[in-house]
């Protein structure tokens, strides 16, 4: 089987390419023959219901260094209905621009298979999908109110107070009990997001890691444990978490095994989810990643698998 594929992602000589999941998955769909076009988001056109963008054929090589890593042909306007697939693949933060690509995205799904389905994407954010499964999470609120806030502190000690938004590990917060920059880190959230904050319980587990558990198509595949560096809360391998391979836990099973009939549901063929201790903290349907480190130590080729999946799905 051989697809016209249209990855959708910020630009390609942005990215890492030892440590980028959309590269990994660039490079096993053109070693399956697969006709790679890339273009960035803010090419994306609306005429006549038609979707539109500025795409132009790509090659990826693996194993060379920053900056050599791709070549591109010209760039051309093109009609997205034409191709089989489009990788979504872009970095969020889940803004209105986000939602406004997605709501493009969906005039030409499913006709042209988006991975992962654009209204879906939209309807599920990291943070909020993860809140249908409160039997599964940390003591976690979701609100702008004050009031709320310092009694959730105060019935649990430490928190966690990060955007609803976000991503990457930016903007997250550890307030210790008794920390006095709670308002301060209030009023800064107040100016800067229009949107509710998450409050959670702090899990002293992050101390042994905060394991990213990569899902296919309701499958769990594999875990990637993140182990935060000294005197940082956040374990996300930008700001120094160091990954390991982890086989997966009983609870962990379980996790995957009740939230598998809503992704399933929703038509998510690649997910990552956050596991810290027995708890579930997210699930990340946007632009997952982790799939180059865990190959890397030993783990699966998930590349094969999304592909895999998405083939199937496309016949």
């Amino acid at each position: 089987m051989s697809l016209k594929v249209a990855v959708q992602m910020d630009h390609v000589d942005t990215i890492n390419p030892q440590g980028d999941s959309t590269f990994a998955m660039m490079l096993e769909a053109q070693a399956r023959g697969h006709a790679l076009l890339h273009y960035t988001p803010d090419t994306l056109a609306l005429r006549d219901n038609v979707v539109t963008a500025l795409a132009a054929p790509i090659t990826v090589i693996d194993d060379k260094p920053r900056g050599e890593h791709f070549t591109l042909g010209a760039a051309r306007r093109v009609d997205l209905s034409t191709q089989d697939v489009v990788l979504m693949r872009q970095d969020p933060p889940f803004d209105m621009n986000y939602i406004t690509i997605s709501h493009l995205l969906e005039r030409i799904h499913p006709g042209t298979l988006v991975v992962n389905p654009p209204a879906e994407v939209r309807n599920a954010p990291e943070k909020i999908l993860v809140t249908e499964f409160p039997e599964l999470m940390p003591p976690t609120l979701i609100t702008r109110d004050r009031d709320l806030i310092h009694a959730f502190r105060k019935e649990h000690g430490n928190i966690i107070v990060k955007p609803l938004y976000g991503n990457g590990g930016a903007g997250v917060f550890f307030i210790q009990e008794g920390d006095h920059n709670l308002v301060s880190l209030l009023e800064l959230f107040e100016q800067n997001y229009r949107e509710p904050f998450m409050i959670q319980k702090y899990l002293p587990d992050v101390r042994k890691g905060d394991k990213r558990i990569i899902i296919i198509d309701g499958e769990p595949v594999a875990g990637l444990n993140r182990i935060p560096a000294d005197g940082e809360a956040r374990s996300n391998m930008h700001v120094g978490g160091r990954p390991e391979l982890s086989p997966l836990t009983e609870r962990e099973k379980e996790i995957c095994a009740t939230i598998a009939p809503a992704l399933k549901e929703r038509g998510m063929i690649f997910v990552g989810i956050d596991v810290i201790g027995d708890y579930l903290t997210e699930i990340n349907v946007t632009s997952p990643t982790g799939i180059r480190e865990i190959k890397r130590f030993g783990g699966p080729d998930i590349a094969v698998l999304i592909w895999n999946a998405i083939e199937k799905r496309r016949a």
